[in-house]
């Protein structure tokens, strides 16, 4: 056998090699908006629509632990907008700006005590006691 045809023979395996390697990469390290999809269906193992999960949320107003199911909704997307008196001292309204809801939220109770359509930096003192 010839030295060329060896080296050919060595170029087109490594080069076949090569694009399988290639075709097998993951695609989500090809195609970031796999990554972003994946991450969604992540978030949502819950199997629920965010309008779903803020009317569950909404029921179980007031009830001992609202704040670990908004947590478990929200976890993440939650911005806090500030404090203010309410509830068992200090509620935090905190802002989820995927949905354009807030809650207001006692942390000593775990409690969720207000829920608003919107950016609401403060709550009526009625709707948070």
């Amino acid at each position: 056998m010839k030295l060329t045809s060896l080296l050919t023979t060595a170029a087109t395996t490594s080069a076949l090699v090569g694009m399988i390697t290639v075709w097998d990469a993951p695609l989500k390290a090809i195609n970031p908006q796999l990554v972003q999809a994946s991450a969604q269906e992540m978030k949502d193992s819950t199997g629920l629509t965010a309008q779903q999960k803020i009317a569950k949320i909404t029921q179980h107003k007031g009830q001992f632990g609202g704040g670990d199911e908004l947590r478990r909704y929200f976890f993440g997307d939650l911005e806090p907008l500030g404090v203010q008196p309410g509830g068992a001292g200090m509620v935090v309204n905190l802002y989820n700006k995927a949905n354009n809801v807030t809650v207001a939220y006692c942390a000593t109770y775990d409690v969720v005590v207000a829920i608003k359509q919107g950016r609401v930096v403060k709550f009526l003192a009625s709707e948070v006691k």
